[in-house]
């Protein structure tokens, strides 16, 4: 891979994790664009999510100390939040579903068809969240509801951030609560990610072929991705923040109606 598709891609990553566009759906999509392999996507795109977890880890370092200092109320619920998320998620795998999105002829479809969900969700989340008091603090009437939100964001073009996000507002969560918590709830899915696939990878050869088959530049472009990825997540958590306190999604909402009508038009002239 050569290192300017690595550093576009981490800062594709980095600006779209937290932002409620998804990033998984964006890495499908410029991967496809950029032509780069299926056996190299999955691999970069989980280097590519460790650069955003630093973000996360710098910015929200004393909420995280937090969570192991008794009386580990919200660790509970973090925990009771992953679990949906690791069902799926071992679901997913076995169906191989990352294939529809990095390898299937009618990727860019189904991906547009995942970003007008995303599109339709912070719409509806916007208009209800002007019209409502949200009081509640991060409780198992929240925490759940965006557990089930996270699971389905598996599906590259439904946003992690925005559908957790989303959950827990119309769940009736304080908004300021549920973004530091939907920020938090991203640590053990990346991390869990990482896990999986780098056990995958060691264990069926898959990783070792992947350097062997590729330049020397090759760690370099992993290791710059991963950089301009951490960069980019301190500035899009920022971004996201403000944007949450205000409930202003309408445009992120408008952005993906518009990436998914690039999608189709892609598909159909055969550039993705």
């Amino acid at each position: 891979m050569e290192i300017w598709k690595a550093i576009v891609l981490g800062l594709v990553q980095g600006l779209t994790e937290f932002l409620p566009v998804s990033s998984s759906g964006h890495l499908s999509f410029f991967q496809n664009v950029l032509g780069v392999s299926a056996s190299n996507a999955q691999f970069i795109s989980i280097i590519l999510h460790l650069g955003t977890l630093v973000a996360v880890c710098i910015i929200f370092f004393k909420d995280i100390i937090a969570l192991f200092q008794k009386p580990f109320k919200t660790l509970g619920f973090l925990v009771l939040a992953t679990i949906p998320a690791v069902v799926f998620g071992l679901i997913a795998e076995l169906l191989d579903i990352d294939y529809y999105f990095y390898g299937w002829d009618y990727a860019a479809v189904l991906l547009a068809v995942c970003f007008l969900i995303t599109a339709a969700v912070l719409f509806i989340t916007e208009m209800l969240a002007k019209r409502r008091q949200n009081e509640l603090p991060i409780c198992f009437k929240t925490a759940l509801p965006m557990g089930f939100a996270q699971a389905l964001a598996i599906l590259p073009g439904i946003s992690r951030s925005g559908s957790t996000i989303c959950a827990g507002t119309i769940a009736g969560g304080k908004r300021e609560d549920i973004a530091k918590f939907s920020f938090l709830m991203s640590i053990p899915v990346i991390l869990g990610g990482f896990v999986l696939e780098l056990g995958k990878g060691i264990v069926d050869g898959s990783l070792k072929a992947d350097f062997a088959a590729n330049s020397a530049n090759y760690g370099w472009a992993i290791a710059l991705g991963f950089i301009v990825s951490a960069i980019a997540g301190l500035f899009a958590i920022k971004v996201m923040l403000k944007a949450i306190q205000k409930a202003n999604y309408k445009w992120f909402s408008l952005y993906l109606v518009l990436l998914s009508i690039t999608c189709i038009v892609l598909q159909c002239i055969g550039k993705f």
